[in-house]
């Protein structure tokens, strides 16, 4: 009798087949990780400062101990130097810092001592403070001059209707001018004016009943653009004119553009019966090189 069992005929191919310890490999648990690749998936230990800790920030080098970078612990440099992240280190065995470091001797001082830097270093000195997170410093900086001053002046400037717009419409005017005529400078006519009405010394009596006393027709009747390549004004501030022109020529300054104003006159338009527009024009010339 033949016995005919429930397996598959195997082929006599052996690429065909599929051996018992094949089909066991299906089934296996993972194999244990070796050494190396336990150390790849591991995470890396905290890394350990010396309590003297010598420093190259940008090429310049320092010392310091390790717990004055740990002085305030919410800043960037007490979390670099907490052990939880990784700080590479120069061939002399530095630990690096890729930022310059021509101001980060202020930023010792501070964390040792308290120490402010000298008035002319204020500015970039508050740069570094901020990359650096040092909130205590910020606030100090804050406090004195010239940034103290600029918190005043940025209050004034918050009163002036699109400021900054108006400064790069001054800048792409004297580009353009300067690029289409192939010259060096290029001059432009700039209002700045502190009242929305029209003033003139004979006029003042009347101002205040015709600035609150006016119907609505009257008012467009003073209503007019100065024929001007940028126009300032108006704004409510103690602060006059001659504030406004110094901050607009500061910030162009800072920009690294050489600026020249004179006020060649007003617009002295006629608006209605004896009044005139007399709001001031300033010719700004650019110098681009």
């Amino acid at each position: 009798m033949v016995v005919v069992t429930g397996q598959n005929k195997v082929s006599g191919n052996p690429d065909d087949a599929m051996s018992s310890s094949d089909a066991e490999d299906d089934f296996q648990e993972p194999a244990t990780p070796t050494a190396t690749q336990a150390g790849q998936a591991l995470p890396l230990l905290p890394q350990q400062f010396p309590e003297v800790v010598p420093l190259n920030v940008g090429g310049m080098h320092f010392t310091t101990r390790l717990s004055t970078l740990r002085r305030y612990e919410d800043t960037m440099l007490a979390a670099m130097f907490s052990g939880r992240h990784y700080i590479p280190t120069d061939a002399e065995g530095r630990y690096f810092i890729d930022r310059d470091g021509t101001y980060f001797g202020d930023i010792l001082n501070f964390l040792r001592s308290g120490d402010l830097p000298p008035r002319e270093r204020v500015r970039p000195v508050y740069k570094e403070a901020q990359y650096y997170s040092i909130g205590p410093l910020l606030d100090h900086l804050e406090d004195i001059q010239p940034l103290k001053g600029e918190k005043v002046r940025q209050a004034f400037l918050g009163l002036m209707p699109y400021y900054k717009d108006h400064l790069e419409r001054i800048i792409e005017i004297a580009k353009l001018r300067a690029m289409q005529r192939k010259a060096r400078f290029a001059k432009l006519k700039v209002c700045v004016f502190k009242e929305e009405m029209p003033i003139t010394p004979y006029e003042c009596p009347h101002f205040n009943s015709l600035r609150f006393e006016r119907s609505e027709s009257e008012t467009k009747l003073f209503e007019h653009h100065c024929e001007v390549d940028v126009s300032f004004g108006p704004w409510e501030a103690v602060a006059d004119v001659y504030d406004l022109l110094h901050c607009i020529v500061t910030d162009l300054s800072d920009r690294g553009i050489t600026v020249d104003h004179q006020c060649i006159g007003v617009c002295d338009k006629h608006l209605i019966n004896h009044y005139y527009c007399k709001r001031p024009i300033y010719e700004f010339k650019i110098t681009w090189w």
